[in-house]
């Protein structure tokens, strides 16, 4: 708060005639040099006229759907997959072909068949996706890649979480296994993915800052459509943002919060392992701000749900994030440990964990009945 603070008083004192007016479409250029200097890092080269400013990683997904869906084409997503983007998707007739995934992402062995019914493009969220707090592994990013370029499907790449990463080593983003496997022209003016990311996990959501990847030809088709939707993105939030990140201030805070974080996931694993029943499952996040934690059958995850509220502790259930079906989501629940306290946290999963048991032993009392017990 304070660097932001220090941020704002140095933009109204010297830039305020900049910062107060209308801006490029494209975004602050300062700004979207920093974010193409700070990819370089993790080996993504690209220039500003590769990124377009977006108000927020939601409106980028909007302007995906805007240029590339039609009424009636097909998306290809995992399953499950982040809510808000099937809501901007939807918004524009999309519909879905689903393919599964599990501890390691994406199960690119059930790719070719719905590849071969010509989605628009994929989806994907490679690191920590939202909603499982899963990780799509090296070898599957691979064959990923050479499958998304056999087929000519585009893949929407989209990296909320990817530095926020608390164990184990970086993997290569689809990106940059674009280029390599498949020799792409250093300059980023071809391309099969196209690669969003955010300031809302790592400077504050408030700002609703988000950036687009591509190549110059599709970030002009995507400012068209951004010119009828807003014009820019606020000038005065770019340049805050631009002056609060630079000088390595993000790096460094990024390292803070990586540290906050991992000491929260660390005690909500520790907390499901003491209050939750054996029956009950749950993913191990290497980064990100999510869990899934998987149901016994039999459970009514929105009875779940009432109960939880009547306990005054609260979680996303899964049905909400897959595309076809619902009912595969009926037995999830996604848990985020990143806004809470460590105090929080435990008593939260203590008193959801009353809430799961009462409902496995009513389900356990049917089943008895039934069976004549």
């Amino acid at each position: 708060m304070q660097r932001f603070e220090e941020a704002c008083h140095k933009v109204l004192t010297e830039q305020a005639n900049q910062a107060l007016q209308y801006g490029a479409t494209e975004g602050y250029t300062p700004l979207r040099e920093l974010i193409a200097n700070n990819m370089a890092r993790y080996g993504i080269k690209v220039k500003a006229e590769n990124v377009l400013i977006t108000s927020g990683s939601q409106q980028a997904l909007d302007l995906i759907g805007k240029l590339f869906i039609n009424a009636g084409d097909r998306v290809l997503v995992e399953a499950p997959t982040y809510l808000g983007a099937l809501q901007a998707f939807n918004i524009y007739g999309a519909e879905y072909v689903s393919v599964p995934s599990d501890e390691n992402g994406l199960c690119t062995d059930q790719l070719e068949e719905p590849l071969r019914s010509g989605p628009k493009f994929m989806y994907v969220l490679p690191n920590f996706q939202n909603p499982a707090g899963t990780t799509l592994s090296e070898g599957r990013r691979q064959e990923l890649v050479l499958l998304a370029d056999r087929y000519g499907i585009p893949i929407v790449e989209d990296d909320p979480y990817g530095q926020l990463r608390y164990e184990g080593e970086h993997l290569p983003s689809l990106v940059v296994l674009d280029r390599e496997n498949l020799r792409r022209d250093e300059g980023y003016s071809i391309g099969n993915v196209i690669y969003l990311s955010t300031f809302s996990k790592t400077l504050a959501p408030g700002l609703r800052l988000g950036w687009i990847v591509a190549p110059p030809d599709v970030i002009g088709k995507l400012a068209q459509l951004k010119q009828g939707a807003d014009l820019h993105t606020s000038t005065f939030t770019q340049f805050v943002a631009y002056e609060v990140a630079r000088d390595g201030f993000l790096d460094k805070h990024v390292k803070v919060i990586r540290q906050v974080y991992r000491e929260r996931r660390d005690v909500m694993l520790q907390a499901l392992q003491e209050f939750f029943p054996a029956e009950v499952t749950w993913t191990h996040p290497q980064g990100g701000l999510f869990l899934w934690v998987n149901l016994p059958k039999g459970l009514d995850i929105q009875a779940v749900f009432r109960s939880a509220l009547e306990q005054n502790v609260a979680f996303v259930p899964g049905d909400s994030f897959y595309a076809n079906d619902p009912q595969e989501g009926s037995r999830h629940m996604r848990l985020n440990f990143s806004n809470a306290t460590p105090e929080q946290i435990r008593e939260g999963i203590r008193r959801l964990a009353a809430a799961v048991k009462s409902h496995l032993t009513a389900t356990t009392r049917r089943s008895e009945m039934t069976l004549g017990v």
